[in-house]
C-alpha cells in the first residue's frame, strides 16, 4: 500500500514546476533556521530576520537547509544560517529590517 502511494504521489511532485519546488524548499529551510535564531540570536525578530537569510541564501544552502527541517537543525543547520548571517548583503537586510521591527517592539 505504501509503495502504492509513493507512485502514485511521485507524477504531482515531478509535475511541480521549478517556482512551486524552490517555494517548498524555502519554507522547509525556515522551519530549520527557526529554531537556529530563536536559540543563538534570542530577542532578534524572527520573521524580518527569517526572510534576510532566506533571501540571502544559494541554492545549495537552501536545500541543504529543507534537508534539516526532516531531521531537525544540526550542527551544520547552525553553521549554514551563521554563514549566510556573516554576509555583507544579509548584514545590511537585517540591518534595514530586523532593526525596526526591534525597535517597535521596545
Amino acid at each position: 500500500m505504501r509503495t502504492r502511494l509513493i507512485w502514485l504521489a511521485l507524477p504531482l511532485l515531478v509535475a511541480c514546476s521549478p517556482q512551486a519546488q524552490d517555494e517548498i524548499a524555502r519554507e522547509a529551510a525556515r522551519s530549520a533556521i527557526t529554531p537556529v535564531l530563536a536559540e543563538r540570536f534570542p530577542g532578534v525578530p524572527l520573521e524580518p530576520a527569517l526572510n534576510c537569510i532566506i533571501d540571502n541564501a544559494s541554492a545549495v544552502q537552501i536545500r541543504a537547509l529543507a534537508i534539516d527541517s526532516v531531521t531537525g537543525p544540526t550542527e551544520s543547520t547552525v553553521q549554514i544560517v551563521t554563514d549566510i548571517v556573516s554576509q555583507p548583503e544579509t548584514l545590511t537586510c537585517l540591518a534595514a529590517e530586523g532593526l525596526p521591527a526591534l525597535l517597535r517592539q521596545s
